[in-house]
């Protein structure tokens, strides 16, 4: 067993490139596993960042110069992020009320609708079953609401945090975006010159990254926006909470969109039942969905991910795990990332257990 392990760690770790990158990803790693809480700002900023370099870089090749095309570029955002607080946040959140105000009222008319059942099937449906379902329903909406009184009460830490966040991020975005290249550079000068290994994975993932990244945040951003302005036109109640909600889950392959369904229908049938207006809207919905896939995606995602849908799963499922919404973000460039780390090693490991020989 020791000749195997030893066989193996020369095989895999001879090569001191390949050693210092599992070092390298493993302490960072730690880092953010450790410290993910409080560089929380730092990671959102360097993200943001990452984000708005594209547009940096558009500007510069049109002849701008780098200052007065991160001060645009800054200056957008910024204007974003005060649209979002000041007139879509409170939007939603007055919506979220209410909807919660109401559930009680959606719960009574589903219990309703159920214990029908037990009389049309009473093979398969009791009524006992149906009003135990009702009773868990009952006690799972009590806990949410005591959350929300207990997120109301701690509403003050929140504050404290979302003015050190509007604060703390817009100054390390504009730093970052001017003079993210040359921190880049004095971090990669600890680095040993010899990094053929390291080059050649960060220029395959630098392009994919970078195009999947950004064009996620726009299709979040027009999806979003189109449901909204459909969502108006037909009049259903909380338009701006189940927009926001179908724009985030394009970032769930595969699941994203069937789970932000199921609200979008629910709310549609409560308010007007079976009607005419209830398949209007969910027939709108299902063109937004399948303009979304077949068409925004493929114009957005020039470079396509070669993962297996299995493969796509199981990423957002672990790094979701480990890193919450950012993980799943990021779960399918960070499989792509895992993929090509892999697929390069063991010709780096090879070559350099060649040389050595």
């Amino acid at each position: 067993m020791r000749k195997i392990f030893s066989k193996w760690i020369d095989r895999y770790f001879s090569d001191e490139e390949a050693l210092l990158l599992f070092l390298l990803l493993a302490g960072a790693m730690v880092v953010i596993w450790m410290l993910g809480q409080p560089l929380a700002p730092v990671i959102a900023s360097v993200i943001l960042a990452f984000l708005m370099q594209g547009a940096v870089d558009w500007l510069q090749r049109r002849g701008v110069g780098h200052l007065v095309s991160v001060i645009a570029v800054f200056l957008v955002f910024v204007g974003f992020v005060a649209a979002l607080l000041l007139f879509v946040l409170p939007i939603v959140w007055q919506q979220l009320v209410n909807l919660f105000a109401e559930a009680p009222r959606m719960v009574t008319e589903v219990q309703a609708q159920l214990l029908v059942l037990p009389q049309r099937y009473p093979d398969l449906v009791s009524e006992t079953q149906v009003k135990d379902l009702f009773a868990a329903a009952a006690t799972e909406l009590s806990r949410l609401g005591q959350w929300v009184l207990t997120f109301s009460l701690n509403s003050i830490t929140g504050i404290v945090t979302l003015l050190i966040y509007v604060v703390l991020v817009p100054i390390l975005v504009f730093f970052f975006l001017k003079d993210g290249r040359s921190l880049v550079s004095g971090w990669t000068a600890f680095l040993p010159e010899k990094r053929q290994m390291m080059t050649r994975v960060w220029h395959e993932m630098d392009e994919q990254i970078a195009n999947y990244v950004r064009g996620k945040a726009i299709e979040i951003l027009i999806v979003g926006a189109v449901s909204y302005v459909t969502f108006i036109f037909f009049g259903i109640n909380y338009a701006a909470l189940l927009a926001i909600m179908v724009g985030l889950s394009v970032v769930i392959p595969y699941i994203g969109a069937t789970v932000a369904t199921l609200p979008v229908m629910l709310i549609a049938l409560f308010q007007w039942g079976w009607s005419s207006d209830f398949m209007y809207v969910m027939i709108a919905y299902g063109v937004i969905q399948a303009l979304d896939g077949n068409v925004l995606v493929p114009l957005l995602f020039s470079e396509a991910v070669n993962l297996h849908p299995v493969s796509i799963i199981v990423a957002v499922l672990v790094f979701g795990s480990f890193w919450g919404f950012w993980g799943v973000f990021f779960a399918i460039p960070l499989a792509t990332l895992v993929k090509a780390i892999v697929s390069a090693w063991p010709r780096a490991a090879e070559e350099g257990v060649a040389t050595s020989d």
